[in-house]
Order: C-alpha cells, then sequence, then structure tokens
C-alpha cells in the first residue's frame, strides 16, 4: 500500500514495525501468525531494507549466501535456490521480494513513509506514530526494525554545494544506474562498501581517484557460482546448518578453534591463514585460533600477514604502503571482503590519495583539492562514507517516551538500553538487533531472528497475562550496559577506532555499541529472562497503574 492510501484518522494497531527489511518482514510474519494486527512502515518505495538502498555496483553480502538467509520456514528453505557463493544484491533483493510475496506481507506494508515522531502516551500505554507524509498510527507495541547500517551519512568537507560534476552514495544509489564510462571518478572511503564498488567503478570510467583516510584489511571474495553438488548439500544438510549457526558464536556454523596462534608454529599457522584466505571467510579467519581478538602479539601475526598479502599483490610500493593498514588490529574494524581489491590500484588508470599525510581542504567547481594544494578535477564523485552505525536510524526519529524525555537526548552519552531490545523510559518499544546485542559482529540474519522470535514471544506473553505495558528498569539497564563495556573491554575490539564506537561520526560519543559474548551466550541469557516472567523488565497491568511486576535488576553474567 502506498502513502495515497493513507486515511486522516490514526490506524489502530496491535504494533506498527517501522522498516521492510530482512528484520521488519520476519517480524510481521511472526506477529501475524500469532493473531496480531501488525503493519509495516517504510520509507522506500519497495521491500528490501538494506537491500533495497544499497544497489551500488559490487554490492553483495560477506556471508555466505546459504546462511544469509531465514531459517524459519522450511518450505522457504527448500524452494529457495541461491546461485552464487556470496549473493549480489539483486539476488538477496529478488529473495526478499519473494518472501514479502510468499507469505503475502505486503497487503500490511504501507511504502514510502517516513516515520517523524513516535509519542508514548502514558494515560493510554499506546503510542502515537506520525510519517512524513501525513500518515498516522495509534499502537501498543513500537518495533524499531530500522537496521544498523541504514542511516547513511556524508563527511563534513568545505565547498560541497560549489561541485557541478554528479554526486553519488553508495547507500543510495540510483535505481537506474550509472554510466560512468569516460568519466573521471572520484571516490571517499574504503570501508566495506568501498571496497566493493571501487574495481567495479574502475572497470568503467576513465580514471579513478580513491580517497582514502584509513586502510582496510581486505580479504578475497573469490566468489563463484554454486555447484549442484553444493545446492545438494546445502538442502540436504539444511537442519543441521540452521541449528548449529544458531547455537553458535557468530550465527555461522564454524569450527571450534583448538589453540592460541603461538602455540603452533609459524608453518601450520600461514597454512590456516592461506586456507581462509583463499575462501573468502573474514570471520572464520578472525576466530581461526582462540586468542585472536585477546591477544595483541597472537592478533599481530594475522594482521601481518594480510599485510603481507597487500604487499605481495601491490606493484607499487609506495602505493601498497598506503594501503597497509597499521594501528590497530584485524577484526577491530570490520574486516572487509571484496573482488580485484586491493590489486585495482595496479591499473594504470587508479591512483590511490592519502588523505591522512594529505588531508581534502575542500571541493571546488570542477574536483576535489587537498591541503598541499594538489587539484584533482572529477566529473563524478562517489561518497562510500558509511553509515551512523546502529543508533543514527534511532535516534533521527523523534522517539519520545515518558515525561517527554527524547530517545537521542537519552542517548546523547551512549545508547543505553537492556539486551540491546529495550530502553528505559519507552514502555512497549522494542529494537531489533539494537546496541547492546551481538548484531553486527554476528550473522545478522541469525540475529534477527533470535530478536523477533523474543520479541514475539514477549508480546504473547504480555496478551495472555493481560499486560498492558512493559519497560525495562533503570537497574536491569544499568547492569547490562556495564556487562556490555566489560565484555568489550576484554577484547581488541575497542582498540579500532571504528564505527563499532561511533568513531566515524563527529561528535558522537565513543562507546562500543556490540555484545561481544557470541549470540549463543547472548541467547540463553534472554531465554532465561523471559522463562523467569521477564526478569529485569517492569510490567504494568494497565495503563494509569503502578507496575505490577517487578523482577531483580540483576541480569546472568
Amino acid at each position: 500500500m502506498s502513502h495515497q492510501d493513507q486515511q486522516s484518522a490514526p490506524k489502530k494497531l496491535d504494533a506498527v514495525v517501522v522498516g521492510a527489511g530482512f528484520a521488519g518482514l520476519y517480524q510481521l510474519h511472526s506477529l501475524r501468525e500469532r493473531g496480531f494486527d501488525a503493519r509495516i512502515i517504510e520509507a522506500g518505495d519497495g521491500v528490501g531494507g538494506t537491500w533495497y538502498w544499497n544497489r551500488y555496483p559490487g554490492a553483495r553480502c560477506d556471508v555466505r549466501s546459504v546462511d544469509y538467509s531465514y531459517s524459519f520456514s522450511p518450505e522457504l528453505e527448500a524452494e529457495w535456490e541461491w546461485s552464487e557463493k556470496y549473493a549480489a544484491q539483486p539476488e538477496i533483493l529478488r529473495y526478499l521480494e519473494h518472501v514479502a510475496d510468499r507469505f503475502d506481507l505486503r497487503r500490511d506494508i504501507d511504502l514510502g513513509l517516513r516515520v517523524t515522531t513516535a509519542t508514548f502516551d502514558e494515560s493510554s500505554g499506546r503510542w502515537a506514530i506520525e510519517t512524513d507524509r501525513g500518515g498516522r498510527y495509534d499502537a501498543q507495541f513500537l518495533i524499531m526494525a530500522t537496521g544498523n547500517l541504514s542511516s547513511s551519512r556524508l563527511p563534513d568537507i568545505p565547498g560541497l554545494s560549489e561541485f557541478q560534476g554528479e554526486l553519488l552514495r553508495t547507500a543510495q544509489w540510483p535505481k537506474e544506474g550509472v554510466d560512468v564510462t569516460g568519466r573521471r571518478v572520484g571516490v571517499i572511503g574504503t570501508g566495506s562498501s568501498g571496497v566493493q564498488v571501487i574495481p567495479e567503478l574502475a572497470a568503467q570510467a576513465d580514471h579513478v581517484t580513491v580517497f582514502q583516510r584509513t586502510p582496510a584489511f581486505a580479504l578475497p571474495a573469490n566468489n563463484r557460482p554454486l555447484t549442484e553438488e553444493e545446492k545438494r548439500q546445502a538442502h540436504e544438510r539444511a537442519e543441521w546448518r540452521r541449528n548449529a549457526a544458531h547455537n553458535s558464536s557468530f550465527g555461522i556454523d564454524l569450527p571450534a578453534p583448538k589453540y592460541k596462534a603461538l602455540e603452533v608454529d609459524d608453518a601450520e599457522r600461514r597454512a590456516t591463514y592461506e586456507r581462509y584466505w583463499d575462501d573468502g571467510a573474514a570471520t572464520a579467519l578472525l576466530v581461526s585460533y582462540r586468542d585472536l581478538l585477546y591477544d595483541r602479539e597472537a592478533n599481530e601475526t594475522v594482521a601481518e600477514f594480510l599485510r603481507e598479502k597487500i604487499r605481495t599483490i601491490v606493484e607499487d610500493p609506495e602505493t601498497a604502503r598506503a594501503l597497509t593498514p597499521h594501528g590497530f588490529p584485524f577484526g577491530a574494524k570490520r574486516a572487509c571482503v571484496g573482488t580485484n581489491y586491493p590489486a585495482v590500484y595496479n591499473e594504470p588508470h587508479v591512483d590511490l590519495v592519502d588523505v591522512r599525510a594529505d588531508p581534502i581542504d575542500g571541493f571546488t567547481a570542477t574536483g576535489l583539492r587537498t591541503e598541499s594544494g594538489a587539484e584533482y578535477p572529477l566529473d563524478a564523485i562517489v561518497f562510500a562514507t558509511g553509515f551512523d552505525a546502529m543508533t543514527g536510524a534511532l535516534t533521527s526519529v523523534d522517539i519520545q517516551g515518558r515525561d517527554g524525555l527524547l530517545l537521542r537526548d537519552k542517548w546523547s552519552v551512549g545508547p543505553h538500553n537492556f539486551l540491546g531490545v529495550s530502553t528505559s523510559g519507552f514502555p512497549n518499544m522494542f529494537i531489533v538487533t539494537g546496541p547492546g546485542s551481538p548484531s553486527v559482529l554476528s550473522n545478522v540474519v541469525v540475529s534477527i531472528e533470535q530478536h523477533v522470535d523474543w520479541i514475539t514471544r514477549c508480546l504473547m506473553f504480555l496478551r495472555d497475562h493481560g499486560t498492558a505495558m512493559i519497560d525495562a528498569s533503570a537497574e536491569a539497564e544499568a547492569d547490562w550496559v556495564r556487562q556490555v563495556n566489560e565484555a568489550a573491554a576484554r577484547t581488541l575490539y575497542p582498540e579500532g577506532n571504528s564505527w563499532y564506537l561511533g568513531a566515524n561520526v563527529p561528535g558522537k560519543p565513543r562507546v562500543f555499541m556490540p555484545y561481544v559474548r557470541g549470540l549463543n551466550h547472548y541467547s540463553q541469557i534472554c531465554d532465561e529472562i523471559a522463562e523467569r516472567g521477564y526478569d529485569g523488565f517492569v510490567l504494568t497491568s494497565r495503563p494509569g497503574e503502578a507496575a505490577s511486576t517487578k523482577a531483580s535488576s540483576k541480569t546472568p553474567a
């Protein structure tokens, strides 16, 4: 349903779900199956979430396609066949469109509407939701399925309005595509999207200039079509593989490492690293030894292996030096998986500008200028500059909880919440894979299913027990934030100045946001809380009444 179908009176619902990506689609299906009247509000003109917007050339997942998909329906699993090891954006989007059609979800999705305000009414215990096109909703529950990497950002570079060429963003690539044949293209950013898009642009453009602030640890995807035997095994082993993924730390079936990195000799360690390099398996490489995420000396063995690969691949020593990451451990920033990167810099029409050594001074009418005075004439500039990750899509909406408190104000010092799913002072609001959960450190589709199942189970409990409102207690929230921070501090993750910490957004508080102890451990905690009647939450029978239940503020460690 489009925004033209909106009525002037608020639409009264059990639940409003914001976002029609992997999380929103499954949340809608899960609630409808259990008798809840639910509806999705989606800003895009189609379903797909991240995979609707991120349609730039080269965009693909970095988790095996057979794992980067739903497990809730054996029938869906049996009928869908992936074509490649790592699926590209068009195939993932087709999959999500198929899911929306197969489960008849579109009739409960309002497209082309962006939520602008969501206000909690204490007297009714309900949420009033408004959109940019006048759509209004009245719901008992508000479920934010807006994604962790959906609020894209532009760097603050002077003179942007002066540039007379074409401005493009990987996160909002034109539907009709872009032809850069014969053009001079600049790319700002070398994170995951930059690593994927740069070789694709280089295959068309007359010249490509890459402006790099921080070099990335990048593995080759070595992508290829799946063989018929691989497809057959994927179907035959689906149930076993899915169970293993849901009971793993990263949401992927990975072999458990037996040794620490320095407990084996150099030859054995190198053979292990080579095997995962050849497979393009960044997460598997990161956990190939037990201590790579905890011991800097151990981590340096894999970091130096990857640096050596760059020096071997890139022919020009100065370019290789600029592309070589130093100063942070492998894994502390998200590892990238791409095709023909960094080998693309061997092409004579591809140049690298190290903007740490020579920062960008500003845009000109015809390109970019750096502080040294160097001028780079460009016909088009591509921003591959990432996202206000994990919190941006939430704080960009005026979400108002109890006593007029805005979520962005509460989170101005960091995203305080309980389990990454609920934040105190915002009753009946849930977040799918929010900060404080494994989310971006896992196969996010598996984390999404775990969160959606938990939220749905919670709503069923509230309905069955005649409970009007649920809110995280301030004590439980504080205890959870402490646990998340302490767990991160025991690892090397905080040593990278990454978007995991919010470091890519000026002024954003530096807080390590994901939960690092693993999806399996996290799921167990969530299950135990539910089994004890939602320990750590305040439950209220009717709006305006005092809390009827307040369980322990302590969360299992």
